[in-house]
Formats: C-alpha cells, sequence, structure tokens
C-alpha cells in the first residue's frame, strides 16, 4: 500500500481462513453473518468505484501529454526561423564591415612601408656622414670624438645586415672596417711612440690623446686592446728582467723580499703617472702585478733548479713565507678578475678550504707558529685567496728538502722522549702526575700542528701527502716505542699462564704484583694512547680539508688510530691480569679447604676477605688514575668480572665433597663477593656512584650461576629424579660434564654418578628441530669451565712430564 494501514486486508500476508476465523470466533457470532456479507460488498463495490476513476484520469492525461508535444514542436520551428535570420544578417553584417576596412589596411601598410623607409633613409645618411667623419677625425687623431662616433657607426651598421646585397651599403660596410682597421694600426703606433719596446726612459708618458686612443680601443677588435696592455706591461717590467736576472746576486732566495719591494714600488709608480691613462675597467695595476707573478714564478722555478744544492730548510722556508705574505697583500688589493681573461692566466687550482679551522695561523719569520690545540673550534673562513700559489707553486718541486728535514725532526723528538722517559722514569704515584696523559704527548701533537699549518701553505697537493705519511709512521713509533715499549711486563709475553704460574698453586702462593708506581704508569699509557687516539682522529679530519679534493682519499689514519686502540686494549688487559693474579692464591686456597667437616656457618672465609682486600687496594688507585677515561674504567671493571667470575665458578668444582654446612658457608662467601663485585666501580671511593646497568647485569648472572650451583648442592640426591629436574630448572645446563662436576661436588660415589648421569640425560628437555642436537640445551652457551677444563689437562701433562 502507498499509506499505512491497519486494515488486515491490507497486509501483505493476508490469510484469509484466519481472518474469517477472527470474525466468526464461535457459532453464535454467525448470526451476525448477514451484516459482514453486506459491509464486504460494499468496500468492494468502493474499491471498484476509485479504480474506475483512476482509470477515466489517466485516459485524459495521455491526450493532453499530446497536445503539449505540439505545442512544443511549433515553438522549436519558429526560435529555428529567427535563429536562421540573425545568421543571415550577422553574415550581411562582416561583409559590410570587410569593404569598409579593406581600403584602411591598405593605408596602414603603406604608412608602415613608408616609416621604414625613412627610417632606413635617415639611417643611411648617418652611416654616410659618420663614416666620412670618422675618416677625417682618424687622420686628425681626434680620439675622443672618434669613440662615441666609432661606437655609433657600428650599431647603425647593424641595422643594415639585410641589406649588404645593395653595393652602396656594402661599400659602406667595407669603408667602415677599413676605418677601424687604420685606426688600430695607428693607435698601435702611438703607443709605440710614446712607450718603445727598448730603452730605459719613457719617450712620451701619459697625454690626453692616449687615453682617448684607449676608448676607441675599447670599440676596436679586442687584440688591439690586449696589444696594448701586453706593449705597456712588458715595457714596464723590462727593468725588472734585467735587475733580477739570474746571475745577479739579488735574484737568490735569500734577497727574495727585493723583488717585491721592486713591484710595490712600480705599482705605486704607476697609479701616479698612468693611473688616469687607461679605463678603470682595464684593471691595469692587477694586470702588472699578474704579469709580474708568472715571471717571478718562472725566474724563482729556474734559479732554483740551477742553485739547488745551495736550497737549505731554513732559506726554503724564509722564501715560502715572503712569497705567501704577499699573495696575501694581492688578495686584499685586487679582486682577481683579470686571472680568467688573459692568455697563459689560469686560476689557481687548489684554493684554500672553506671549513679549513687553521686559515688564520700564522707562522713567524723564524718558522714559529701561535700556539693552538687542535680540538680548537672551527672558525668561519676567510674569503678564498685567487692569488695563491700563483708564485709560491715553483718551491713544490724543492719540498723534499724541507719534507726531509721534518722526518729527521720528528725522529730525534721520538728519541728524545725515550731517554726522556727513562732518565725521569715513570710519574709517581700520589702526584698530579700520576694516571695523567705524558707531556710527550701533547709536544708531539703540538709539534705535528706546526707541521700541519707549514705544509698547507707550502703546497696542497703530494707533498702533503708525503708528510701524511712522516705523520703515521712517527704516530706508530710513538705507540712502539713511548707506550708500549714502557709497559711492565708480566710473567708471560702473551699475557698467557706459564709453566711457573701452573705448578705455583700450593696455599699462600702470590704471582708478583705490580706496583702502585707500575700501575699508575700503566694508567697514565692507558690515558696517553686514548688522547693520541682521539686527537689522531682529530688531526685526520684536519689533513682531509687542507689537501685537494682529488686527494682526500688518500688520507687516511686507521692503522695509526687502531695501534693506539690496541695500546689502550693491553693497558685494559694487564690491569685486569693483575687483579686477577693477586686473588688466584685466595681462590686456589678455597678449592682446597675441607668443606666436608664445617661445623657451623660463621663470618666470610679468610679467601673472601683476602679477594676483597686486593680488591680495595687495586680498584682505588686505578679509578683515581683514570679519572679523566671513565669509560674505560668501567671496561676495566667489566673485563675483570667477565675474567673472575668464571674463575671462581670454575674452583667452586674443585671443592669436593661439600656438606651441606660447607655449602650454606660457600653461598654465604659468594653473596659476599656479589655484594662487593657489584659496588666494585665506587669501591673505596667518598662519592658512591651507580655501576651501569651493563656492568651490573654481568654480575648478577655470573654469581646468581654460582649461587646455583651452591644451591643444587645443598639439595638431597633423593629421589634422583627430583634433583635432576631441580638441577635443570635451576642451572639450565644441559652439559653432562658440569652435572658430574655437581656430582663431585656433592661427593656421590662413581656408580652413583652414573645412575644419575643416564637419568640426566632422559630428562634433558628435547632440543627444537634445526639444531645441532647436541648435549647442551638450546639456551645454554660453552661455559669457560670447558676451557678451563683443558687447562687443568695440560697442567696435569706438564707435571707428569716434570
Amino acid at each position: 500500500p502507498v499509506f499505512p494501514s491497519q486494515d488486515p486486508l491490507d497486509r501483505a500476508d493476508f490469510n484469509a481462513v484466519e481472518y474469517i476465523n477472527t470474525l466468526f470466533p464461535t457459532e453464535q457470532s454467525l448470526a451476525n453473518i448477514d451484516d459482514v456479507v453486506n459491509k464486504i460488498r460494499l468496500k468492494i463495490r468502493c474499491l471498484d468505484d476509485n479504480i474506475r476513476t483512476v482509470v477515466r484520469g489517466q485516459t485524459n492525461v495521455g491526450q493532453d501529454g499530446r497536445q503539449a508535444l505540439e505545442e512544443a514542436q511549433v515553438a522549436i520551428g519558429q526560435l529555428f526561423g529567427k535563429i536562421k535570420d540573425i545568421k543571415d544578417k550577422a553574415e550581411k553584417s562582416e561583409q559590410m564591415v570587410k569593404e569598409i576596412t579593406r581600403d584602411i589596411k591598405q593605408l596602414d601598410h603603406a604608412k608602415r612601408h613608408l616609416t621604414t623607409s625613412i627610417t632606413t633613409l635617415n639611417h643611411l645618411h648617418m652611416l654616410a656622414g659618420g663614416v666620412d667623419s670618422l675618416e677625417a677625425m682618424t687622420r686628425k687623431r681626434q680620439y675622443g670624438e672618434v669613440a662615441n662616433l666609432l661606437q655609433g657607426v657600428v650599431n647603425v651598421l647593424e641595422h643594415f645586415h639585410k641589406y649588404m646585397g645593395i653595393p652602396q651599403i656594402r661599400q659602406l660596410s667595407e669603408r667602415v672596417k677599413v676605418a677601424q682597421s687604420e685606426l688600430g694600426t695607428q693607435i698601435l703606433a702611438d703607443f709605440e711612440e710614446a712607450f718603445p719596446a727598448q730603452g730605459s726612459k719613457r719617450a712620451g708618458g701619459p697625454s690626453n690623446v692616449l687615453r682617448d686612443a684607449c676608448l676607441v680601443a675599447n670599440v676596436l677588435d679586442p687584440r688591439i686592446k690586449q696589444e696594448i696592455i701586453k706593449k705597456f706591461i712588458r715595457q714596464h717590467l723590462s727593468e725588472y728582467m734585467v735587475l733580477f736576472q739570474e746571475n745577479q746576486d739579488v735574484a737568490w732566495l735569500d734577497k727574495i723580499d727585493r723583488r717585491y719591494a721592486w713591484i710595490k714600488r712600480q705599482l705605486v709608480d704607476y697609479e701616479e703617472k698612468y693611473g688616469r691613462m687607461f679605463p678603470e675597467e682595464w684593471c691595469m695595476t692587477e694586470r702588472i702585478a699578474v704579469e709580474f707573478c708568472h715571471i717571478t714564478r718562472t725566474e724563482l722555478a729556474k734559479v732554483m733548479r740551477t742553485r739547488a744544492k745551495e736550497i737549505e730548510v731554513k732559506l726554503l722556508l724564509f722564501a715560502i713565507q715572503r712569497t705567501t705574505n704577499f699573495e696575501g697583500l694581492l688578495a686584499k688589493r685586487f679582486s682577481g678578475c683579470t686571472l680568467t681573461d688573459g692568455p697563459g692566466v689560469k686560476k689557481p687550482e687548489t684554493p684554500l678550504e672553506s671549513t679549513n679551522p687553521f686559515l688564520e695561523d700564522e707562522i713567524g719569520e723564524d718558522g714559529s707558529e701561535m700556539e693552538e690545540d687542535l680540538d680548537r673550534p672551527k672558525k668561519h673562513k676567510a674569503p678564498d685567496n685567487p692569488f695563491h700559489g700563483i708564485i709560491s707553486k715553483c718551491f713544490e718541486s724543492h719540498l723534499y728538502v724541507y719534507i726531509e728535514s721534518q722526518d729527521k725532526n720528528l725522529g730525534e723528538m721520538i728519541d728524545r722522549f725515550v731517554s726522556d722517559f727513562r732518565a725521569q722514569g715513570p710519574p709517581k704515584a700520589g702526584t698530579e702526575d700520576g694516571g695523567a696523559v705524558l707531556p710527550s704527548c701533547a709536544d708531539l701533537f703540538v709539534y705535528y700542528k706546526k707541521c700541519m699549518v707549514q705544509c698547507s701553505q707550502l703546497s696542497t697537493g703530494e707533498p702533503m701527502i708525503a708528510f701524511t705519511t712522516i705523520f703515521q709512521k712517527y704516530l706508530r713509533e710513538y705507540a712502539w716505542k713511548i707506550l708500549s715499549g714502557n709497559l711492565p711486563k708480566t710473567s708471560s709475553n702473551s699475557g698467557g699462564l706459564t709453566i711457573k704460574s701452573l705448578l705455583q698453586e700450593k696455599e699462600g702462593s702470590e704471582a708478583a704484583k705490580f706496583t702502585v708506581e707500575e700501575l699508575c704508569l700503566i694508567c697514565s699509557i692507558l690515558s696517553t694512547a686514548e688522547y693520541c687516539l682521539a686527537t689522531t682522529q682529530q688531526l685526520e679530519e684536519k689533513l682531509k680539508e687542507k689537501v685537494d679534493k682529488n686527494l682526500v682519499e688518500r688520507i687516511n689514519l686507521t692503522g695509526e688510530m687502531d695501534t693506539f686502540s690496541n695500546v689502550i686494549s693491553n693497558s685494559i688487559q694487564l690491569l685486569v691480569q693483575d687483579l686477577d693474579a693477586a686473588c688466584d692464591p685466595a681462590l686456589t686456597a678455597m678449592s682446597k679447604m675441607p668443606w666436608q667437616s664445617v661445623e657451623h656457618v660463621g663470618d666470610q672465609s679468610p679467601y673472601v676477605t683476602s679477594v676483597i682486600m686486593h680488591i680495595k687496594q687495586n680498584v682505588p688507585i686505578i679509578r683515581d688514575n683514570l679519572a679523566s677515561t671513565r669509560k674505560y674504567f668501567t671496561q676495566f671493571c667489566i673485563k675483570f668480572t667477565n675474567s673472575f667470575i668464571p674463575k671462581f665458578i670454575n674452583h667452586l668444582f674443585r671443592c669436593k665433597t661439600i656438606s651441606m654446612v660447607g655449602a650454606e658457608q660457600l653461598l654465604l662467601d659468594t653473596h659476599s663477593l656479589k655484594t662487593v663485585l657489584l659496588d666494585l666501580p665506587s669501591i673505596g671511593s667518598q662519592v658512591v656512584r651507580k655501576a651501569p646497568a651493563s656492568y651490573t647485569k654481568i654480575v648478577v648472572k655470573g654469581m646468581t650461576r654460582a649461587e646455583m650451583i651452591l644451591k643444587v648442592v645443598m639439595a638431597p640426591h633423593e629421589p634422583s629424579v627430583v634433583f635432576v629436574d631441580n638441577y635443570i630448572k635451576l642451572l639450565a645446563d644441559g652439559n653432562p660434564e658440569t652435572f658430574q662436576k655437581t656430582l663431585d661436588m656433592k661427593g656421590l660415589k662413581r656408580s652413583e654418578q652414573s645412575s644419575m648421569l643416564e637419568l640426566f640425560r632422559q630428562r634433558l628437555p628435547t632440543p627444537p628441530s634445526g639444531t645441532d642436537g647436541g648435549p647442551s640445551l638450546s639456551f645454554s652457551t660453552p661455559t669457560p669451565e670447558q676451557e678451563n677444563s683443558r687447562i687443568r689437562k695440560l697442567e696435569k701433562l706438564i707435571k707428569k712430564r716434570l
């Protein structure tokens, strides 16, 4: 239904039987059947009337629609006719407009052609008159008027390029070219007359005529201008070529200052006499200075090749210093704009790097320099010097003299460091020098810095690579002769066990310990190696900044940094071995105590007191002397712990037949050692710092394993299944050898151990797929006990042979 209705007859699921039963639920209700039938018939009649009305209404709507469609078609036809009329009228209007404007277009074209003709005729008149005037002025040398007129004639002539087929135009163009050629020849002759190539005196000197001639040369062929500049500069520097010939005494390096003093005077003389004669954009002062630099570079190279054997280091440095100073003065005075437009003149190939923090470092006349740390913050670089190397490049081929000198100086410095160390001895304990960086280290790097600054001023090319190679050589020698060579020697060069140490295991025997002075020396060498490592890394960065970009890849000090890293590792290992060896007798005493006869649990055992005593003796000394390198003190603590805890566990396994009370005492001792190890980094210190989490994790993990071993020993071995499961749960170790060591600690007989081992293998969890199926559990790793077992076998073998 379109509208909502509550009538049951309108429902989609109408059921006639149910509807009748609703109307007549009982037999008595059938008495009203006639009334119900009448109502239904009345309702049917009403529905028929409604349907009939709707059908008739739809019939009338169809007729109205057809009538409306016919009316719309008629209206469209009328509209189409009106549009056609408008189009016809528009076409007629367009035709009328074309007829009206046809004459206007003709007039417009005529006007344009007439204007072009008048303009061209005016240009032709100007060109013809200009050429006549140009020829007349040239003969009269009226260069001031010629400069302006010639530029105008050239500009006008450009408008006639498309008319060159006309004889008159071509003739005028040829006359202009001839006039330009005559002007160039005439101006060159005037300059030759005023400034003859030969003769010490200048005949004419500056004049207004020559000044105007320069303005004309700007408009002529550029070769005219270049020829004028070339001849003038050659004549201006002719005296220099005579005064400083190769056979003259002043030509040698010790009088190089006189060259630069001469050119300074000449430049001042030029500015006073000829500064206004040449146009400012010609930059004549700079061109004279640049040509002087090229001549000087060639002459110096020639005289140094001839007298190469006479070149000494001080003389070479003096000449380079004066030359670089002069190049710096040129950079302050001139822009370098002429370096790229002259024949044979090229820009320096290797400008200074923009990140160079040593740009303002200066070397004095005596070769000394201002003190400055390598780790000084970087300064903003001054603008690049375009004149850098324009003269000093000639010294590069002779830098081998300086390189050999520095090689010799550095070798003598290393030898002096060795002798001074032997004479003065190691740093004294309890003094400011204890654990401090060796003074020779600072001296070495200060000298390195001085050499690097000097070298970068001399050259940033291949010589810089040669210097770097020397630096590397003596960095390694310093590491070997001063650092590694002065580390205290242990009983074994390899740091391992010797026959003597293997046999000295009786209670009370102790290996020779380092003295306090030796500990301070080791810490001092460690601190020095760390300083060298950091400074060498900075040195590599500075060298890369100073060397040419194409040579950066050849600067590599990684090998030297690795050498200093090895010194650091060896120093830490010596400290660890010393403390570790001091604790060995106490651990040996622990393994030989009669733990089966301990009757009651008391305070910590004497061997624990001995270990703690050695720790309190050594660690504070090491910590105080490594105060400036705390990360390496932390490494020392970690390495000692990684060495001591496995050794402690190994000695626990050596304790045989431990009673219940003995196991409790050992557990108490283990807890005491665990507490001491957790406090190891700050033991004996007034300032208590929390140990690093990485260190604490190692101690907790290792000592917890020792505690678990003792808890397994304390547990009864009956019933066997419970004991084995408890072992696997506590230790998480599937190695049968470790399990047997635990049984040895309990004092079980071999027969009992065999059954327990078989049960242990049966109770091990199945390894996950993909493993090798070995005896160890998936979460266990090879323990140091296996290595210690091999050491014991070696010890027994040696004893038998002895």
